[in-house]
């Protein structure tokens, strides 16, 4: 075995590989000079290489390789940590410039639903909001985020949380990935819609896991992310790629009345609606696009025909609701939901308690 290789050796940090080379010409000993003249590189280069001041390149490892025996990839790697390292340096600098930026987003909140691990380091925390996200930097997160292409349905008597909303869309699309899905299929996703409707009359949450396989099934996934402060938002409708679209419901006001209508008012619009386009709700009540999906909405849940002759009987005790929910296959809360949204009945003191109540397990 020779005696000038080295073999398995691999530093534990980063520095400059003239560091090392240096220390390799005083162990031989051999002066600038003569190596130079030994790899036919100029005497400038090999004293600025030792001084870090230009960098060993592939051709130039290769020539060090042969004079010294140590592998070119040794060189290499040496180079290729200092570059890392600098990069690195270079990134903090920036990430430091970019604290308040990332003090914007709900972290606390984040943290709290497990979206997110929050480091002490502020540019720790940069780093980890970027890497939610899936960006490099804060610029590459503004170009994507003031400008996808989001239906939603909020509340409209507030301002949203832009920086909120982007969170709560991004773990909407982290759990949407999860979810295996056919390609896209219409008439396969209204037959989805039929069974979905059945759904509504099991207990709890026990509709989540077969509504989500239902759907997957049509070339949509459904998620349910928690709502967190300053969004006030019901759902979402997104596609995700052109053959899977994403409806993402909140739970907000956790009756089954609201989370039906708005699980039925996002699916309908990914079939009324383009895939590009920008649903939202407009602050004097809604556009026409939002109440073609209302319509809908409502005719799926509940059929126009059967809900007038049921309000033409005018009886709305519990037991009328109830035979009538039967009848037709749906939940009795949503039709005290549709009663007193139509003002047949008042919202805070007429029949609640036939409504379902849904939280999330960490609450």
């Amino acid at each position: 075995m020779a005696t000038n290789q080295v073999l398995g050796f691999r530093p534990a940090y980063a520095f400059p590989p003239g560091d090392t080379l240096a220390e390799v010409l005083e162990s031989r000993p051999m002066s600038q000079a003569e190596l130079a003249e030994r790899t036919g590189l100029t005497p400038k280069t090999v004293n600025e290489i030792i001084k870090g001041k230009a960098p060993v390149t592939p051709d130039t490892a290769l020539q060090l390789e042969r004079v010294l025996g140590l592998p070119a990839s040794f060189w290499n790697n040496l180079q290729r940590r200092l570059d890392e390292a600098r990069a690195r340096e270079a990134e903090a600098d920036r990430l430091r410039r970019a604290i308040q930026w990332a003090g914007r987003f709900p972290l606390r909140t984040m943290a709290r639903w497990k979206w997110l691990d929050v480091p002490r380091d502020q540019v720790d925390r940069v780093r980890a909001v970027l890497n939610f996200f899936g960006t490099a930097t804060p610029d590459a997160w503004e170009a994507r985020w003031t400008s996808i292409k989001v239906a939603f349905r909020s509340a409209n008597k507030f301002e949203v949380d832009q920086y909120a909303l982007a969170c709560w869309l991004r773990q909407g699309e982290i759990e949407a990935a999860a979810i295996e899905t056919e390609p896209y299929d219409a008439e396969a996703f209204r037959d989805a819609l039929d069974a979905a409707r059945t759904l509504t009359t099991l207990p709890g949450v026990d509709f989540v896991e077969p509504l989500q396989r239902t759907c997957a099934g049509a070339g949509v996934a459904v998620v349910f992310v928690p709502e967190i402060p300053r969004i006030r938002t019901y759902g979402t409708t997104r596609w995700v790629s052109p053959h899977k679209a994403l409806i993402q419901l909140s739970l907000r006001q956790k009756s089954d009345d609201q989370l039906w209508f708005s699980f039925f008012h996002e699916a309908a619009h990914i079939l009324l609606h383009p895939k590009k386009a920008v649903f939202l709700e407009q602050p004097d009540g809604q556009n026409e696009l939002e109440r073609e999906a209302d319509e809908l909405a409502g005719e799926q849940l509940i059929p126009a025909a059967r809900y007038d002759e049921f309000i033409e009987q005018g009886e709305f005790d519990a037991e009328s609701i109830v035979r009538f929910a039967s009848d037709i296959g749906i939940a009795a809360g949503i039709v005290v939901g549709r009663l007193q949204h139509d003002g047949h009945v008042p919202y805070r003191t007429w029949l609640n308690d036939l409504k379902n109540r849904y939280r999330f397990a960490e609450e």
